[in-house]
């Protein structure tokens, strides 16, 4: 895992990792607990982890859009995934782990 950190495409793979396990908390334990159990708590602690982890999730593709020159598709693809449940899982297979 150390070795992810040092490298900006190793930065990306973790926070898509971290990134698509929480949306996926918020569509099937918070989101239910909302609205099945009514209790919105979780889905206030998630939902404020899983926009974080976006925002920086859509920084770290920026950045390794230009230290690694992806082309638009490529950059675009990566991006896709974060707004598609298990999206992620399949970038850091598809996309990322070429370049690490």
């Amino acid at each position: 895992m150390t070795n992810l950190l040092k490298t900006q495409i190793g930065r990306l793979r973790i926070i898509g990792f971290i990134e698509g396990v929480s949306f996926l908390l918020i569509l099937f334990v918070t989101m239910p607990l909302k609205y099945y159990a009514a209790m919105p708590q979780p889905n206030k602690i998630i939902g404020m982890a899983h926009g974080v982890l976006f925002v920086l999730y859509v920084l770290a593709v920026i950045q390794c859009k230009i230290e690694y020159q992806w082309s638009t598709k490529k950059t675009g693809l990566a991006l896709l995934a974060s707004v598609i449940p298990f999206g992620t899982f399949w970038a850091d297979a598809k996309l990322f782990k070429k370049e690490a």
